[in-house]
């Protein structure tokens, strides 16, 4: 099959890969299932999916069609070739205004579809929680319909036609047809005839239509995915005499999974911008049971959203860096928040629907508070119900809230008493659920918490969801609401709507799909849903020994394994944050967070070397982390894969050895204070063209870099000399500066600005004698190294850092160690986090001090200027830039503002190594440099982190200063 997979890339004008790695980070997806597909393949026209399906045909092998891959049933999980239209088929095609309709390829993201619609005043309205990185193909393949479909309605009732390929090769278009149309269609002699005239077989039949009437769940029930639509065909004017609406294929082919063809052009209809103005109320519950009984009263009025969230994913809220921020509204410890959003034309009428709301809720006396929400807040609010996916993963330890029950759909009027009876089943098992999601809708994203590590998890696994199948049959419901049959219910679909109809669902898989080309095993004739799990029952742990302490996770191993494939890292820019700049650079599954978590986790979990950690996947999988930070704030389960890369070079470097170039960017504060003794030598070492050139060509340096240069003096040498000036006597605040080794030697012009703009301002500085942050080597996986420097550091500064005497610094990179790293490499992790705690970067600092008044207004200038601020990443991650927002909006004519930036692709060596340069300045093209560009040359570009200063200088040779340099320069 190798030879056979080789000559198939020959013929394809996309990518195909077939190495371990790829298969691996393919063989999940966001549900508990693993197989590890034949290949991955990056289709890039619709001639090569015609050449994957011929293939596929005549090699006996299927094919999974994969946009984002956050399915939760195990739709994108398969043993045949995973065929992954997100890189290529982006495309919007056309909007037409007047029809209210957009034709566009399956690759594209929905909120990036809304973003692009705005203009046109126009939105597609399902809204999953997983917009900012979720396709619509995807959304098609699902039926999805997410937070806003009590009132937009599910994708199924949006679509207006489908352009396919059949398994034969064929194309075919499936939109409304007449009555007239449809005998044509009969008539034809090819698959798309064969496919209408077996519909057509099924439907004229009475006793079928019967039959699916009876079983399938009720038309009015809003949410309704279980099997293929067939009843919904019996609607249409060809088989019923009553109606007038035409026969579309596609809401048969909405939700089929990717079972039945493969899509290549949908076309929607859209919605008009919804009403401008909104509030939302966070109705609070000390029980679930007071929640849903609540449901009812309050879906008498006109919502827009109508959402649940429980303690459990409440509590995972905590810890999150970034989540805990947008917990500002919760009142208590409550058990349940229903979130009920209000929209209107006018800010008058959202205040009266809004008070019917509350007396509504105050009426029913089943809720203790009742916080009303307005504009950024609401946003905030939902980004933690959004969230609920991924921050499920936060439960430390082995039980995870599993996807199984998760997409059960019952009427309103019955869900407090399903939802009773539900919770009757969970305490006979002796477990807790989660209960969150769309409770206007009727569908409560139920999971129980098990290890599916342990047999004994696993028979609860089916032994729970068989209960809770037969009690959403006895309540005439949908075991699948919107996520799916795929492997995990659709062993259930016979139970659910008889075999007579469950033998109609496999005639036409049948028919559209002789040779079970299209992602089989889905639907119709799956594996039993305990088969392929992602983990092996009942396995020995891997016993993994680290440098960097990963207790909190329980180990390494563990923090990989929690990435549950949400797939947040795969958000585009214009989304916002900085996760992941390198798979926004590339588009390539292979450097998303999730991807190297994945690799990681297989190997660790699967390897039979000595030394797990030493493989070349690996290292390929992490080759393009640059380490910014952003999953460690930005991802819901909180994957830290900076500290993964960290200890994986560590491990790997054990092995294989340490690279000169790596030792040398390591290592580079010593050799930059050994050329400090003669700068000026120095200095045009690297910038005289031929000995320049000749270093980056030893170092393997790209040759369109600058070379950073040496400060005249060192911060080290300036400070001695004005140590006596600094000693103020009646201070505000004694303040110890962390003089790092890149401001020390490289950057000390912003160092003296910092020290003088504290002197000035009436701080006493003091500087002593320590080691340098070890940020370098931790870049670099010298973990040994970087330990001895966080150990003696913390020694030096633990009895004199205070909160009355803070350690700060200038670079965030060198500082924010402290806050992060130095708890993982340190012995004492009691000193550590005490000193951790009382660390700052400069801006911190000087935002406090406003605060508490020490710092005025009137300390600096009243000049105009305006300043467009780009945030350090690791800044982002771990503090804020609204620091530097603050601290710069101080002088009272400063107009500010904050690049939408992620990172600026610099990453300390990253962007200087030959073979990253690339990525590294497409990175930096995403937003920041043509925000930088944008801005005239009186406008000010500030930068903190001297990495980023670089970049923006190499990018676009604008000079940026680092806010304390522009506050130093405006005191009066």
């Amino acid at each position: 099959m190798k030879a056979k997979l080789h000559q198939l890339a020959q013929k394809i004008e996309g990518q195909l890969y077939d190495d371990k790695m790829w298969r691996s980070m393919y063989a999940t997806d966001a549900s508990v299932y693993r197989e590890i597909p034949l290949a991955v393949c990056y289709p890039k026209n619709e001639e090569d999916l015609k050449t994957l399906i011929k293939f596929a045909k005549n090699n006996s092998t299927s094919l999974i069609p994969r946009t984002a891959g956050t399915s939760l049933a195990g739709q994108c999980v398969g043993d045949g070739i995973v065929v992954d239209v997100s890189k290529h088929f982006t495309r919007i095609f056309q909007v037409d205004g007047q029809a209210k309709t957009v034709s566009l390829q399956p690759g594209v993201i929905r909120d990036d579809l809304n973003r692009y619609l705005n203009q046109f005043n126009l939105f597609f309205g399902p809204n999953t929680s997983t917009s900012n990185r979720c396709m619509i193909g995807g959304m098609v393949g699902n039926n999805s319909s997410g937070t806003t479909s009590i009132k937009y309605g599910t994708t199924r009732e949006k679509l207006v036609s489908l352009k396919t390929i059949l398994s034969d090769g064929t194309e075919a278009e499936f939109r409304d047809i007449s009555k007239e149309e449809f005998q044509e269609k009969l008539k034809l002699q090819n698959l798309e005839g064969d496919i209408y005239r077996k519909i057509n077989e099924q439907l004229s039949s009475e006793e079928n239509k019967k039959e699916l009437i009876a079983k399938f769940p009720p038309k009015s029930l809003h949410r309704r995915n279980t099997g293929y639509a067939i009843d919904e065909l019996l609607y249409a004017n060809v088989f019923s005499e009553d109606s007038n609406e035409p026969l579309n294929l596609c809401k048969l082919l909405c939700g089929s999974e990717g079972t039945l063809a493969f899509t290549t052009e949908i076309t929607l209809k859209l919605d008009e911008l919804q009403p401008p103005q909104s509030a939302m109320i966070a109705a609070h519950f000390d029980s679930i049971e007071n929640c849903m009984q609540a449901v009812v009263p309050v879906m008498k009025h006109s919502l827009f959203t109508c959402e649940m969230m429980d303690k459990t994913i409440l509590d995972c809220t905590k810890q999150n860096l970034k989540y805990k921020e947008n917990r500002f509204f919760i009142e208590g410890d409550p058990k349940a928040i229903l979130m009920l959003e209000i929209r209107a034309n006018t800010a008058e009428e959202v205040l009266q629907q809004s008070q019917q709301v509350l007396d509504t809720l105050k009426n029913a006396k089943l809720s203790y508070a009742y916080p009303i929400l307005m504009g950024e807040q609401i946003e905030l609010a939902m980004e933690l119900r959004k969230a609920g996916l991924g921050l499920l993963g936060n439960i430390v330890g082995d039980k995870k809230a599993v996807a199984c029950i998760e997409d059960t759909a019952v009427a309103i009027p019955y869900l407090a008493d399903y939802i009773s009876e539900f919770a009757q089943i969970m305490n006979n098992y002796g477990q807790d659920a989660v209960y969150y999601a769309h409770a206007g809708a009727g569908e409560i994203h139920l999971r129980p918490i098990l290890n599916l590590k342990k047999s004994e998890d696993v028979k609860l696994f089916r032994s729970i969801t068989t209960d809770v199948a037969k009690l959403v049959k006895k309540y005439n419901g949908s075991l699948s609401g919107e996520h799916g049959d795929g492997r995990v219910r659709a062993e259930f679909i016979e139970m659910m709507i008889g075999s007579h109809n469950y033998e109609l669902l496999r005639d036409i898989k049948f028919t559209f799909d002789p040779h079970n080309i299209f992602n089989p095993g889905k639907i119709t004739d799956t594996a039993p849903m305990d088969t392929s799990l992602r983990y092996e029952v009942d396995r020995k742990e891997p016993e993994i020994s680290t440098l960097m302490d990963f207790s909190e996770t329980e180990g390494i191993l563990k923090l990989s394994e929690k990435c549950n494939g949400s797939g947040d890292c795969r958000k585009s820019v214009e989304a916002g944050g900085t996760m992941c700049p390198s798979y926004r650079a590339t588009k390539d599954e292979k450097d998303t967070t999730r991807a190297r978590a994945n690799t990681l986790r297989e190997f660790l979990t699967n390897s039979d070397k000595n030394n797990r950690f030493n493989h070349e996947e690996i290292k390929n999988a992490f080759d393009l982390c640059i380490s910014c930070k952003g999953c460690k704030s930005e991802c819901p389960s909180s994957v830290d894969v900076a500290a993964l890369k960290a200890e994986f070079q560590y491990q790997y470097q054990k092995e294989n050895g340490k690279s000169f170039r790596n030792k040398a960017f390591a290592n580079n504060a010593k050799m930059n204070a050994l050329a400090s003794k003669t700068p000026g030598l120095a200095n045009f070492f690297f910038k005289n063209g031929i000995t320049s050139g000749l270093a980056k060509k030893i170092m393997g340096v790209a040759p369109e870099r600058s070379l950073p240069v040496l400060a005249k003096t060192s911060l080290s040498n300036y400070y001695l000399k004005n140590k006596e000036r600094f000693q103020i006597k009646t201070p505000i605040k004694t303040v110890y500066v962390f003089n790092d080794e890149f401001t020390n030697f490289l950057d000390s012009e912003i160092g003296i600005d910092a020290l003088e703009l504290l002197y000035k301002l009436n701080y006493r500085i003091e500087i002593i004698k320590h080691e340098e942050s070890g940020r370098s080597h931790i870049s670099k996986g010298f973990l040994e190294e970087a330990k001895v420097f966080a150990n003696k550091n913390i020694a030096i500064f633990k009895d004199l850092i205070s909160e009355n005497t803070p350690l700060i610094g200038v670079e965030p990179s060198a500082i924010l160690t402290f806050r992060d790293e130095y708890l993982r490499l340190a012995n004492d992790k009691e000193e550590a986090e005490k000193l951790a705690g009382n660390t700052f970067i400069i801006e911190e600092f000087l935002k406090k001090e406003i605060s508490l008044g020490n710092i005025r207004s009137e300390q600096f200038t009243s000049e105009e200027k305006t300043i467009k601020i780009h945030g350090h990443c690791h800044q982002k991650a771990l503090s804020n830039t609204a620091v530097s927002f603050d601290i710069l909006n101080l002088p009272k004519n400063f107009k500010v503002s904050i690049i939408p930036s992620g990172c600026c692709g610099m990453a300390g060596s990253f962007g200087y190594e030959k073979e990253h340069y690339e990525v590294s300045m497409s990175i930096g093209e995403q937003s920041l440099f043509p925000a930088v560009r944008k801005a005239d040359q009186q406008t000010l570009i500030s930068a903190n982190g001297t990495s980023c200063r670089h970049q923006i200088f190499d990018g676009t040779k604008r000079h940026a200063k680092h806010p304390v340099s522009i506050l130093k320069e405006a005191l009066i």
